[in-house]
């Protein structure tokens, strides 16, 4: 038996102006969902679990043949709709061939305090795009998890969720205040290490084995006052050419995999 479909065209549809609202970060937070754009994060969020609670795909173009058999078989609202109404909803200023919405996802945080716990841990980093590279990073490199700061650019803003190419249904993000997740972690035996240019351990002669919490402050400002001195070792990323340093996320990158490397790759006996 074929799920049923909806269809709608008109721009004034009820159902139109509430996912259209979903683009403003005060109606995602009232309402406890977020949009998802694009075939890849449609199939990402499925196969995770993700609670996706509707698809609508341009009636257009039809069911992406991707989709075809997870829309079918998952338990969710599927509705086809106009170009227009498409357009109205999206982000983006091509209209996608399918979005989803989201309920967001309510995260354990034991993941934050585990004997092998590697979360990275964002304070001010405002560039939606740098918090969705850093997420994705994190996901690649096996950390357990990512938590954002206050004063962090929205996790479900849409230009964040597409710069995770589906990586923040991999892993838990949390999304809190430090000046009281920062004392946790440390009372729970984390250690916060942060990067710093007067620093002189490198990254690579740092021990990254233990249960620890990778702290990375805004782009041009770099750590707060409060959050600076919750740090328990700083690390420098070496830089043997001109560049005077590294984007807030590839310095993340560069971090994640040296502690992977100690971790997975490195005789350390």
């Amino acid at each position: 038996m074929s799920k049923p479909i909806t269809s709608i065209t008109s721009l004034q549809n009820e159902a139109v102006k509430a996912m259209a609202a979903l683009q403003e970060k005060k109606h995602r937070d009232r309402s406890g969902k977020f949009i998802i754009e694009g075939v890849h994060l449609v199939q990402e969020a499925l196969l995770a679990g993700a609670a996706v609670e509707k698809v609508v795909y341009d009636a257009e173009r039809g069911i992406p043949g991707e989709l075809r058999r997870q829309l079918h078989e998952a338990d969710l609202k599927l509705i086809e709709a106009s170009t227009a109404v498409m357009a109205k909803c999206s982000g983006t200023d091509t209209p996608p061939p399918v979005f989803g919405v989201v309920a967001k996802p309510v995260c354990d945080l034991s993941d934050l305090y585990r004997q092998d716990t590697l979360a990275v841990v964002l304070d001010g980093v405002r560039d939606p795009g740098n918090i969705g590279t850093i997420i994705r990073s994190a996901d690649a490199a096996g950390a357990t998890a990512v938590v954002l700061g206050r004063g962090c650019a929205d996790l479900y803003n849409p230009k964040t969720v597409r710069s995770t190419m589906g990586s923040l249904f991999h892993l838990p993000i949390i999304e809190g205040d430090l000046a009281e997740l920062l004392p946790e972690a440390k009372s729970k035996g984390m250690t916060i290490a942060g990067t710093s240019l007067k620093a002189t351990e490198t990254c690579f002669s740092y021990d990254w084995r233990g249960p620890t919490w990778l702290l990375l402050g805004n782009e041009s400002e770099g750590l707060s006052a409060s959050s600076f001195e919750m740090v328990d070792a700083n690390v420098i990323i070496p830089i043997h050419g001109r560049s005077e340093s590294l984007n807030v996320a590839m310095a993340a990158t560069v971090l994640l995999y040296e502690a992977l490397r100690q971790r997975k790759y490195a005789n350390n006996s």
